[in-house]
């Protein structure tokens, strides 16, 4: 089946376009357009932590609604989720350079890897490993969630490219730099050594909860798209953890994705607050440079949006960028379309530096 997403976003009218009416029918007839909207384009969400907390609470089974963790297949299918990066990082054990600290990082890695490619072997009718973006738009052609391993901990690599390489191997496809020594305060030359070997792995680099200056710098170094998976904008919240402008700029020079968070302390309490960061990241970054990772994947109490407080709640999201004034086709590009063209955008690059032209 063709993948819909690659032909040109012509996926209705703008909402500018449509008679708005008032009083309750107004945001019923945007629900309806938000639903129709998502079995086309439906969402990718960049973050999910759920292998960590399946890790520590097994017995959850997300093939039915559980109250007691927030993600759960039969909410990811109501509120139209198609592709789902499922992080793999893992709290910080002990302080860095303790003795043993390197060994548990990267025995931690290998089992949330494990544990991610159990998860998706259990629910095969739902869940379908993803490596690529053709294999994003097959997985929502055959009615399952594309499923991509990552980010892992930049940390993790213990000056190896070698275990870069492995960690490929298994099926990564995101690594967060973050934390890692050789992406401080500079990008060492170990650090631009493995920007070029993610880049020719179509390995992308996830820019969560580096500083300002490294994310610039890493976004500048990197010949593919650069993601922010989960973030707001500091602009209207100065929380440690959003981004401020100049990074939304680096974004949006690397042709990369900056995806927003659904955490109360960063966004706000409110699915408009919400939307506001939206806006804000969609009017610095460009329609093609926002996206959403909400960051789901957490036993209670962890603080949501009031009607974001599980995956069934986007299509209220899109409801509301409707309302906004948001074209259908700048949403196409938040839920699906920007997701696909950053990975594709990856593996673009990790074939131009596999030509014998690009070597020499």
């Amino acid at each position: 089946m063709a993948d819909l997403q690659d032909e040109p976003h012509s996926v209705g009218v703008g909402a500018e376009d449509l008679p708005v009416p008032a009083g309750p029918e107004a945001k019923a007839s945007a629900l309806d357009r938000a639903a129709a909207l998502l079995s086309v384009h439906p969402v990718a969400d960049g973050c999910n932590t759920l292998v960590w907390t399946l890790r520590q609470s097994p017995y959850h089974d997300i093939d039915t609604p559980d109250t007691a963790v927030d993600t759960d297949i039969p909410r990811l299918r109501a509120g139209g989720v198609g592709a789902q990066f499922w992080s793999l990082l893992v709290p910080p054990q002990g302080r860095p350079g303790e003795d043993g600290a390197g060994d548990r990082v990267v025995s931690d890695t290998l089992d949330q890897i494990d544990a991610a490619l159990t998860l998706v072997r259990r629910y095969p009718d739902s869940l379908r490993l993803a490596l690529s973006a053709d294999d994003m738009a097959d997985a929502r052609n055959r009615g399952r969630i594309a499923s991509f391993l990552g980010p892992v901990p930049g940390r993790a690599l213990a000056g190896s490219l070698g275990a870069l390489r492995a960690f490929h191997a298994l099926g990564v496809r995101i690594l967060a730099p973050a934390g890692a020594p050789w992406a401080g305060e500079t990008l060492t030359a170990f650090g631009h050594e493995v920007v070029h070997e993610a880049n020719r792995l179509a390995i992308l680099l996830d820019l969560t909860g580096c500083e300002p200056a490294a994310a610039r710098r890493l976004a500048g170094a990197s010949k593919a798209p650069v993601i922010i998976s989960n973030t707001a904008a500091a602009a209207l919240n100065p929380h440690p953890g959003n981004v401020p402008d100049e990074v939304l700029l680096a974004v949006r020079e690397a042709n990369g994705l900056v995806m927003v968070t659904f955490d109360s302390a960063r966004t706000g309490d409110s699915l408009h607050a919400v939307a506001d960061h939206l806006d804000h990241v969609r009017t610095v970054a460009g329609p093609e440079g926002v996206g959403l990772g909400a960051a789901f994947g957490t036993e209670p109490p962890v603080l949501r949006p009031t009607g974001l407080t599980d995956p069934s709640g986007y299509p209220r999201l899109i409801a509301e960028l409707l309302d906004r004034g948001w074209p259908e086709s700048d949403l196409a590009l938040l839920t699906w379309g920007n997701a696909q063209r950053v990975i594709r955008d990856a593996e673009f690059t990790a074939r131009r530096k596999s030509s014998p032209a690009d070597r020499l």
